[in-house]
């Protein structure tokens, strides 16, 4: 075994991991033997990932959930906050919770729409990060911040400007970042995801129409599956990655390259 890759010991906050890619990341964390925290919004929701992760890992105290918005401060401190005391220390926190767009067009768009998207995905990521730096710079040992993306960061995609401008100002920020916190031993990185397979998603991918023009384009000719997210999530967030920081990575089956 690569010892590297192995997370016994290390907590991991994931946001948005009831769900999607969030869950696949928590899922190949927990296999890697590290303790997660599950965030969501929904109560139902992350209670069923926590009892499937646990199922998976055959050990429940190594899974814990909590319910936030992640775009309200005093949830995100108040979770993170339980988060850190359920896992002893949060030595990676994947900032993944997200919003999709509603197709509209720009000049239609109402202001409310482009803060709506903004206040997941940018400031979601602001106000769960500076809980995290905050927290890694006080125990000292350091730790890795992941955001997702999505490949909107680097490509024009109509009627979606108010998400890729989102994902944009992401990758911007981890680049900051990454620069920043170095002094405090604190790597930070981006993921950016192509079409994957989720509840997001599945309106898209299931349109034959949209399934036609897009998946020829796919050099991997197939839908991203959550599970494709597990080895990069393990990867950040072990010490095989200590001098990896202010990357993005593309997980995309060659989209953007086509």
């Amino acid at each position: 075994m690569y010892r590297p890759f192995d997370l016994s010991g290390r907590g991991a906050v994931i946001t948005g991991g009831n769900g999607g890619i969030g869950l696949g990341m928590a899922r190949a964390l927990l296999a890697a033997g590290a303790q997660v925290a599950i965030w969501g919004s929904n109560p139902d929701k992350t209670e069923r990932a926590r009892q499937q992760l646990a199922d998976e890992c055959g050990d429940a105290r190594r899974v814990h959930a909590f319910v936030c918005d992640v775009g309200d401060e005093t949830q995100v401190e108040v979770a993170f906050t339980a988060s850190a005391m359920a896992l002893g220390r949060v030595d990676a926190c994947f900032a993944n919770a997200g919003v999709s767009s509603k197709g509209t067009l720009m000049t239609e768009m109402s202001l409310e729409e482009f803060r709506r998207v903004q206040r997941i995905n940018v400031e979601g990521v602001f106000l769960t990060f500076r809980a995290a730096a905050r927290h890694m710079a006080a125990h000292g040992q350091g730790g890795s911040l992941v955001a997702t993306a999505s490949t909107a960061a680097v490509e024009g995609a109509a009627r979606n400007s108010h998400y890729g401008a989102s994902k944009g100002a992401v990758t911007a920020y981890v680049r900051a970042l990454a620069v920043e916190l170095a002094r405090h031993k604190i790597r930070v990185n981006s993921i950016l995801p192509g079409w994957i397979v989720t509840d997001m998603t599945e309106r898209s991918v299931n349109n034959p129409k949209f399934a036609d023009a897009v998946l020829p384009r796919i050099p991997a000719r197939r839908w991203g599956e959550i599970d494709d997210f597990g080895g990069i999530a393990v990867y950040l967030a072990s010490s095989a990655a200590a001098y990896t920081t202010g990357e993005q990575f593309l997980i995309d089956g060659g989209y953007t390259k086509f």
